[in-house]
């Protein structure tokens, strides 16, 4: 059939074209289904939506990524991906080959999957899991797509958390110690998958995040290390989509995860990485066993890309730090830098760098390094080189005018602090893309506490936010306060 190209907008980066109702019935084209689009030299495939009004009959709406095609084109109904097949597979719960991972790689790199198949892949993945030969071949072929960096030092250490722990912003402190240690610590971060702030929106506070690979290189050459965001460069660009796809559902399966943090590290030149892997109460990981589970995988899956990976196995029942959501967050960072802030953020930030440090054979004394103003300074210096400011202090870095504080309705002792609430919670008001909306944490596990004192405040910059948070904290119990006799019955 021959139909004329005209572009149109629906916001949308795949290859989506839209076809009126009647030209569709001729072709035999139904909704998702595919098209070839032959024109001039080139030959191209679309992903077919049917509508009544926004084209009309004999011509080919065509999105953003196909806006580059004019004129008179010829269209046929094309099959599908091989790769969709290999989606249905896996949610059979049938083990995928090395060669059916790389198609379905190589088919989200070139937004070949509709939205719905790549949710169908995640789903599957969720549902059914990955083995470990699964993860290392996916690993592999995530890695081995988009850009890469490579560096002159033959040691490039790295960190990542696999997140679930409200408040756990270490990365910006490990990163200046590091740093300012004499190592190179190019460190890209995501933002919030299913927290209300990630490394990357918490940094966004202080400075800019996205940048291209030469600039990050010329950042790094000039200060030892940067701190941006690894969606803004095509590092492993398949981890982009398939987080995108599991963000409306606030999923993070396993393999996928693994997937996601060692891809990302073999593409920015990684060869020595700390993974902190929290379990607890609320946490993505809930036991010790699963935990070291998870870590056996890793370091397997590590080994397999010929990168040297060693993991913490944290206690991550309690929040890190005080503040939850970007701004609070980046206002523990900083005071931690100044000498100041949350003991339990210091104390970890220092801890995974001492690990890091001792992977990577540098005798060097991460305590000794923050108490001089090593650290703060070389941090400055990474704002500066990030176009950020780098006299920001603690002062600087308010939250949000709407707040309410929740109190304890009873004397008694904290028992436990529900991570995964609190994120709700600090989601709920708007975190992480009101940066200055997210709860402040007051009590601890273990804490006593008299009727009256405060649990947690929450901030939001919009009335309505703020009402709703406070609404689904009334249903919650994200600081959960014993009296002394109940106390003691719940830890029995």
């Amino acid at each position: 059939m021959q139909l004329k190209a005209t572009t149109i907008d629906i916001g949308t980066s795949r290859p989506i074209v839209l076809l009126n109702v009647d030209d569709a019935d001729e072709l035999g084209a139904h909704p998702l289904d595919r098209v070839r689009i032959d024109h001039a030299q080139e030959t191209t495939t679309g992903i077919v939506k049917r509508t009544e009004r926004l084209v009309e009959q004999g011509t080919i709406g065509l999105t953003e990524p196909l806006h580059r095609i004019r004129g008179t084109v010829t269209v046929t109904v094309a099959g599908r991906p091989h790769s969709v097949e290999y989606v249905r597979k896996k949610l059979d719960d049938i083990e995928l080959a090395a060669n059916e991972l790389e198609t379905i790689v190589h088919d989200i790199h070139e937004k070949r999957l509709s939205d719905i198949e790549l949710g169908a892949f995640v789903s599957a993945v969720y549902a059914n899991g990955l083995s470990i030969e699964e993860t290392e071949n996916l690993t592999q072929s995530m890695s081995n797509v988009g850009e890469t960096l490579r560096w002159e030092p033959p040691v490039v250490p790295d960190k990542h958390s696999i997140g679930g722990v409200a408040g756990n912003c270490v990365t910006p402190i490990i990163v200046a110690i590091i740093a300012e240690a004499g190592l190179t610590i190019p460190k890209t971060s995501s933002r919030a998958v299913t927290s209300p702030a990630g490394t990357a929106d918490v940094m966004e506070v202080f400075c800019e995040v996205e940048f291209t690979t030469d600039e990050i290189k010329s950042i790094v050459t000039e200060t030892n290390g940067c701190l941006v965001w690894g969606g803004g460069v095509a590092l492993s660009p398949v981890d982009d989509e398939i987080i995108r796809a599991e963000n409306p559902l606030s999923i993070d399966p396993a393999g996928l995860l693994i997937a996601s943090v060692l891809s990302k590290k073999r593409s920015v030149g990684s060869t020595h990485v700390v993974i902190d892997i929290p379990y607890g109460e609320g946490a993505k990981v809930q036991s010790l066993v699963g935990a070291r589970e998870l870590a056996d995988n890793i370091k397997r899956v590590g080994s397999h890309l010929d990168m040297d990976v060693t993991c913490a196995i944290t206690h991550g029942s309690d929040p890190i730090g005080r503040g939850i959501g970007p701004v609070l967050e980046a206002r523990d960072v900083l005071a931690v830098l100044e000498g100041n802030g949350p003991e339990s953020l210091r104390l970890k930030s220092i801890r995974l760098a001492e690990m890091l440090l001792d992977h990577c054979g540098v005798d060097a004394s991460p305590t000794d390094i923050l108490d001089s103003g090593g650290a703060l300074n070389r941090f400055r210096r990474i704002l500066v080189a990030q176009n950020g400011d780098p006299e920001i202090s603690a002062d600087d870095l308010v939250p949000g005018d709407e707040s309410m504080t929740r109190r304890s309705d009873r004397d008694g002792i904290v028992t436990g602090v529900d991570n995964r609430q609190l994120c709700e919670l600090a989601r709920r008001a708007g975190a992480p893309l009101d940066s200055r909306a997210g709860l402040v944490v007051h009590q601890s596990a273990g804490d006593r506490v008299v009727e009256g004192d405060s649990l947690y405040t929450l901030y939001a910059e919009q009335p309505a936010k703020l009402v709703e948070a406070e609404s689904l904290g009334e249903r919650l119990e994200p600081v959960r306060v014993r009296g002394k006799a109940d106390a003691l019955v719940e830890r029995r």
